[in-house]
């Protein structure tokens, strides 16, 4: 009848470490956001160029922003690569 959920924390109730995970993947989202954007670039059509174009720089610069965060927070991008091929390794 009830069905299990997990409550989500305030950010003030997260350890550090845990805020560290949701940045990393943070990070990798942006990324994928970012390879997608690029592709789809690649192949459109005339009338969707500006859009990816935006959409392009829009998430290049929140990829930035998450960086930065990252290395204030000392998570290196060594860290960041391990998990993400850890994340897609096929196997």
């Amino acid at each position: 009848m009830y069905s299990d959920f997990e409550k989500e924390k305030l950010i003030s109730e997260k350890t550090d470490e845990e805020r560290k995970i949701e940045l990393i993947i943070s990070v990798l989202k942006t990324k994928k956001e970012l390879d997608l954007a690029s592709k789809n670039f690649e192949t459109a059509e005339a009338g969707l160029v500006d859009y990816y174009v935006y959409q392009i720089k829009a998430t290049k610069s929140k990829l930035d922003f998450l960086v930065n965060k990252a290395k204030q927070r000392g998570i290196s991008l060594d860290m960041i690569e391990q998990i993400y091929f850890r994340r897609n390794q096929v196997g």
